[in-house]
């Protein structure tokens, strides 16, 4: 039997010849010419050995079926089947981050590699003469995208591709920080094989070449540039392109990587048929290559996917819409995202934990703390002087705990981060930053005295917080406050309080010795820069916008040994609206996930962003060809999960309207004939209407507004149809106060409300998934439990195209489940009554969405345009 231990030993250095190989063979070969003048010739133990580190390679790089299981794609010929024997850049990539930087083999062929795989594929083949991709690759914020970048490249060289344009940042440090981390993981692995176009020196970005134009390339010899995403190396690009010969340009296969792709490169000029510098270089440089294929990585991809599909004007530069194909990188192992940090709303009520609540990390920072740390107004801001409000000193003391704990689990060697993030103005993060240190020089002496009462303060905050959050979150036990005091003082004296902005020159760097820091910033930090060790981070900064407010979310990302630790302060407004996101991002990747079952292309289907009260989902200019989708409930289901459970008007307002329609019900005698359940079959459309124009939704939930409600009842036709109407009550429960018209009074649910600041009840959900089967009766008990979509689809066929309107009685004292940190009692002014209705049909769109329109442009539209355009040049020529 082989040894594990021996052939793991030969699979490292046959991957680390296979890079300069023939194939496996030839690297067996080599391995074999290399160990044995040493040990001699192999026992057979050793041949044993040999030969299933041989086999185990060769399973790497055999042909694979690429399921595209990620992706809405334009169906094409397939012509990449995984990695080949003869490749070189993905076996020495793969084995650097598997023998080197020590990512398990499992990590890197299921993630990585399996990932990448899928979207070199949708790929143009090399081997074409002309080709114009586009594609968007969705990850998350800190997720690891570059890894799944480089792999893409060099799978993508390895295939046929010979230049590779990195379009990296708005600034030099995240340019140099892309083209050193492409150095490390591909062009030192073969240097022999890539010609650098750009580097890593400060005046390092892309320049013209002494000769002017690109070289013709060299056989097995890949040209690479990271280039800022400015209008001058653009510029000179372009200006390279323009004097490169047509015979070079045409021998070129260009793989084009955008790096956070909604940064910049998306047009936001204030005309229609404007463009930006920056947009307008990238669509020429583009069109310059015969051949190329052009792929945009962000993990908000709010304005790519709202970008006009079509040439403005009939014109010859298409933007950067995503044509060909959109990926939705899956979620990895191990990450601290949006839904695993502030939770997202259960699919059913009856079971909304632990999915609705998300780790127990977020703190408040209360609303009148904000004013010790920020000015009142921009022209205030140069007299203003900041000063430590008590959670900011609690988040400084949680910090220097963990770093303790962290040293106790054996992380010295790893770097620790604390990020404070609370104004946009650079004089602020000078003026914080002293502050903090100046309060750690008052108190360094305290928090090495176990007596002292800032000592006991930090430790009992410790203890406190070791307590919210459950064993199995990491694999070490949780650290005890009497293991941190020995570690204290190497904490404090590895302490650095660095500016990180854009004029600072105390700036992070991570890349010597282990660093302990407490980060103060500004905007620099709040996209594509990366801090190392991230565990606790103080944040007031905010945004109207969702791609600001997602990117401005450092701690996202891995917290490999330390997963228990992490906290982030900030205010409940925050914590709201991250929340909301959480949802906003699972819809986009479910919107994915359903558009690549049904083979549906980005050019048949947009992808919907969802519409939030009081934010945007990106800059306007950005957003100019997206519309709000027509209001299509057809296959839904909607339920009412706030109320305006204080205003008395509105809760008598509700159950009376809800009283008015069982009352006139029950005088129709449509009453089904199971006793088990209050239902009404057959009822007309007409009452169901009569009842919604006299329901008053509370007025965040303008998806479920009366005029956009009524509106598609009358478009679809479904007011004119019979309904079934039920009444979800549970078996115990309190009676109602009044009766719901002729039912006489009825038995109430429970459902409390989130711990929120808002002055509506916010119960998160309100339906559970079987309430779907509520009018199926008997055969609806044969239906085994599922999804929405697949118990929708069950009851689809046993009742038919019938709507079915569900109404919840709810009981105005609701408590919270026993042990609920997250919710507290209703305490609604009466007894509240929701509703939920599920429509039939097939789920197409839905409202409240914002997407593109995918239908081309007419000949009658394109002669307006053209109208129109003469009409602004003439009004422009009479000025």
């Amino acid at each position: 039997m082989p040894s594990a231990t021996q052939t793991d030993a030969f699979a490292r250095q046959l991957r680390a010849r296979l890079a300069t190989a023939v194939d496996v063979d030839d690297a067996a070969r080599l391995v074999r010419a290399d160990l044995e003048p040493i040990l001699g010739a192999f026992t057979p133990e050793q041949e044993d050995d040999f030969a299933a580190a041989i086999e185990s390679v060769r399973a790497t790089i055999r042909p694979v079926e690429i399921l595209r299981v990620n992706s809405m794609f334009r169906v094409r010929q397939q012509w990449y089947r995984g990695p080949a024997e003869g490749d070189r850049h993905w076996p020495a990539l793969r084995a650097y981050l598997v023998d080197s930087k020590g990512w398990s083999a499992e990590t890197v062929d299921e993630r990585i590699g399996a990932a990448s795989n899928e979207i070199v594929s949708l790929l143009e083949n090399p081997a074409t003469e002309s080709f114009a991709c586009r594609g968007l690759v969705i990850g998350h914020v800190q997720s690891g995208k570059t890894a799944n970048m480089t792999a893409v490249i060099a799978k993508a060289v390895d295939a046929g591709y010979n230049l590779v344009i990195i379009l990296a940042g708005l600034t030099n440090k995240l340019r140099r920080q892309t083209q050193s981390r492409m150095r490390k993981d591909l062009v030192d692995r073969l240097r022999d094989r890539w010609e650098l176009r750009t580097s890593e020196d400060d005046q390092g970005d892309f320049r013209m070449p002494p000769n002017g134009g690109f070289p013709a390339p060299a056989e097995g010899v890949v040209q690479l540039a990271v280039v800022k995403k400015n209008v001058a190396p653009l510029g000179q690009l372009l200006a390279t392109l323009d004097r490169t010969l047509p015979a070079v340009l045409r021998r070129l296969r260009v793989l084009i990587i955008d790096d956070e792709c909604d940064q910049a490169s998306v047009n936001t000029a204030s005309g229609e048929y404007d463009m930006t510098r920056i947009n307008e270089n990238i669509r020429l440089i583009l069109k310059k290559f015969p051949a190329n294929a052009y792929v945009g990585y962000t993990a908000t991809p709010f304005a790519n996917v709202l970008i006009n599909p079509f040439p403005v004007n009939g014109g010859e530069l298409d933007d950067l819409y995503p044509k060909d194909f959109i990926t939705a990188l899956p979620t990895p192992d191990g990450y601290f995202g949006t839904e695993k940090l502030f939770g997202r709303p259960p699919a059913d009520a009856d079971a909304p934990l632990p999915e609705e609540k998300g780790l127990d990390m977020i703190r408040d920072i209360d609303e009148d703390e904000t004013a010790l740390l920020q000015p009142p107004s921009r022209a205030e801001k140069d007299a203003f002087q900041p000063r430590m409000p008590p959670s900011l000193e609690d988040a400084v003391l949680y910090f220097l705990a963990s770093c303790a704990a962290r040293r106790f689990r054996g992380q010295a060697d790893s770097h620790m981060s604390m990020l404070i993030h609370t104004s946009a103005y650079v004089i602020m993060h000078d003026r914080l930053a002293t502050l903090v240190k100046a309060w750690l020089e008052v108190v360094g002496d305290e928090l090495g005295d176990s007596s002292s009462v800032l000592c006991q303060r930090m430790l009992a905050l410790w203890d406190a917080e070791q307590l919210r959050i459950p064993a199995g979150v990491c694999p070490y036990p949780h650290v005890t406050s009497e293991q941190l005091l020995p570690f204290m003082p190497a904490v404090l004296e590895a302490l650095e309080v660095p500016v990180e902005n854009g004029v600072s020159e105390d700036r992070i760097d991570y890349d010597g010795a282990p660093k302990t820091y407490i980060v103060v910033g500004g905007s620099i930090l709040a996209r594509g820069l990366t801090i190392e060790g991230l565990c606790v981070s103080y944040f007031l900064r905010t945004s109207s916008q969702y791609d600001t407010l997602l990117q401005m979310g450092r701690w996202f990302g891995y917290r490999p040994d330390y997963e228990d630790m992490p906290r982030i302060w900030m205010t409940e407004a925050l914590s709201t609206a991250f929340r909301s996101l959480a949802l906003i991002e699972a819809e986009i990747r479910e919107d994915v996930a359903e558009y690549a079952i049904r083979h549906n292309t980005p050019m048949e289907f947009a992808v919907r962003v969802r519409s939030i009260p009081g934010m945007a989902i990106t800059a306007a200019s950005k957003m100019r060809a997206a519309v709000l989708t027509d209001v299509s409930y057809a296959g839904k289901h909607v339920q009412t999960i706030r109320f305006d459970h204080h205003d008395r008007r509105i809760v008598q307002t509700n159950w009376t309207a809800a009283s008015n329609l069982m009352t006139q019900a029950t005088d129709l005698g449509l009453r089904s004939a199971d006793p088990a359940s209050v239902l009404y079959e057959g009822v007309p459309g007409r009452l169901i209407v009569q009842f919604l124009r006299a329901y008053s939704v509370q007025a965040s939930h303008r998806e479920l507004s009366a005029d956009f409600l009524l509106g598609y009842l009358d478009a679809s036709g479904d007011s004119q149809k019979t309904w079934s109407v039920g009444v979800v009550q549970p078996r115990v429960g309190s009676v109602s106060a009044e009766p719901l018209g002729g039912l006489g009074p009825v038995t109430l649910s429970t459902r409390s409300r989130l711990n929120r600041p808002e002055d509506f009840a916010d119960i998160k959900a309100l339906m559970s998934k079987r309430d779907v089967l509520f009018d199926c009766g008997a055969a609806g008990d044969g239906v085994p439990n599922g999804d929405w979509s697949g118990l929708k689809t069950a009851r689809a066929g046993i009742v038919g195209q019938v709507p079915l309107l569900l109404l919840y009685p709810i009981d105005r004292a609701s408590q919270p489940r026993p042990g609920s940190t997250e919710r507290s009692p209703l305490d609604a002014i009466g007894d509240l009554v929701g509703f939920g209705i599920v429509f039939p049909g097939r789920a197409e769109g839905a409202g409240g969405y914002y997407s593109v329109v995918l239908e081309p442009p007419s000949a009658d539209d394109l002669e307006e345009i053209e109208d129109e355009i003469a009409e602004q040049l003439e009004a422009g020529r009479a000025r």
